[in-house]
């Protein structure tokens, strides 16, 4: 029972509090996906009113999470034009592929150095997952798996700075890095690659992860730019 210093408090807002902010990180989520996946394309024009009715929710928190979206440089909100989804030009492309594999090999680096025996047991089986889906040709949830691969050691990695800075370009990345995986032959190099990490990893051999960690950006990056043209 609710006494009038709760009242008082906030106390009885709480609840709803902690529900919308659940909604909300369920909103960013749903729109990371859609964007990852390619169901809002590069370039598109969102519409606030279609988006709301298709994710049953309605304007205001999408908008706000659209604008979580837009500090993370994935939409772009112009008050004259509306919200369209970040179409990135090859020069940014190459520059935030060339960072990240940087990023990617001092995650390896360290993390080879610090993984503990549970975290490692954490990413092995986030690799045989990968290629379970590798084999199912299941590409949206080979992707989810690698990403947790990837993530897993960034966070073995234990340094902050490194984590945020890693977080936030990686997130622009997320469709590119998928795409780069529909061609056959590609995919097929990327499982390979895995493998490689997989084995630096349990060999906690850090130079050799690093290499493979920052080949594996690079390459995609190549694979992106091949079939990218700016507007």
């Amino acid at each position: 029972m609710q006494t009038s210093d709760d009242t008082a408090l906030g106390l009885a807002a709480r609840p709803m509090r902690i529900e919308r902010a659940a909604l909300h990180d369920k909103i960013v989520e749903r729109l990371h996906d859609l964007i990852t996946e390619g169901d809002l394309k590069p370039g598109e024009r969102i519409n606030e009113r279609e988006l709301a009715e298709r994710l049953a929710v309605s304007r205001t928190p999408l908008r706000e999470a659209l604008r979580v979206l837009a500090a993370e440089k994935l939409v772009t909100i112009s008050p004259n034009y509306g919200t369209f989804v970040t179409r990135m030009t090859r020069q940014e492309i190459h520059d935030t592929f060339e960072l990240m594999s940087a990023l990617e090999r001092f995650s390896g680096e360290l993390a080879s150095l610090r993984i503990t025996a549970e975290e490692l047991a954490d990413v092995r089986e986030a690799h045989e997952a990968m290629l379970d889906h590798w084999q199912r040709h299941d590409l949206s949830a080979y992707y989810h798996a690698n990403q947790r691969i990837h993530d897993l050691i960034n966070r073995a990695a234990r340094n902050d700075a490194l984590r945020q800075t890693y977080l936030s370009l990686n997130r622009r990345l997320h469709p590119l890095r998928l795409s780069s995986n529909r061609s056959q032959a590609k995919w097929r190099k990327a499982v390979e690659e895995h493998r490689d990490m997989m084995g630096a990893l349990e060999a906690r051999d850090g130079p050799a992860l690093g290499a493979v960690m920052e080949r594996h950006l690079l390459e995609k990056r190549d694979a992106v730019l091949a079939d990218w043209a700016d507007d």
